[in-house]
């Protein structure tokens, strides 16, 4: 399974909630730490952690709006050649297109770029700096704007984070 299809499938797990009949049926999910799963695959061996938010705000000119938006994922990977651990967000929608994506961990804020439906650092600096802040912090708030002009505030528990990736970089190391 392709690294794309393996992610899709995730997200159909995470999406349907975390009944324990569907983890069960899971094959890749191997870990639960409160509010962070861990997944893993053979080829390529990849292993992440994962986490839907917690409160999503929706708003457009400052209103409060209803919006459909697909799956909202906040994804640490780790690979099979020891690499650290890459973040990645799916924000359920295209977003504005060249519009920077925001992560806010206890007063610390963050750059995403974005192509699509997902942003990530811009370097492996990036990505160190904003999982050592995710690992000390107890939420994150990650903003964005949609090609619509919906902007998005999405909030993530932090409880279990560390754990996960302690145990999504085990399993890859």
């Amino acid at each position: 399974m392709t690294s794309w299809m393996t992610r899709a499938f995730t997200v159909a797990v995470l999406s349907f909630g975390a009944s324990a009949s569907l983890a069960q049926e899971s094959s890749n999910r191997v870990a639960t730490m409160t509010d962070w799963s861990v997944f893993t695959e053979e080829n390529p061996k990849e292993c992440w952690g994962v986490s839907s938010p917690k409160e999503s705000v929706n708003s457009r000119d400052g209103q409060p709006v209803s919006v459909r938006r697909g799956d909202i994922l906040l994804f640490v990977t780790y690979r099979g050649d020891g690499s650290a651990g890459e973040i990645s967000f799916a924000g359920g929608y295209p977003f504005a297109s060249g519009s920077k994506v925001t992560v806010q961990v206890d007063g610390n804020s963050y750059d995403l770029f974005s192509d699509g439906e997902w942003a990530w650092p811009g370097t492996k600096e990036d990505d160190a700096a904003i999982l050592a802040a995710l690992k000390k912090g107890s939420t994150a708030l990650i903003t964005g704007r949609s090609g619509k002009g919906t902007q998005t505030e999405d909030t993530f528990s932090l409880r279990g984070f560390t754990a996960a990736m302690e145990e999504a970089a085990k399993r890859c190391g």
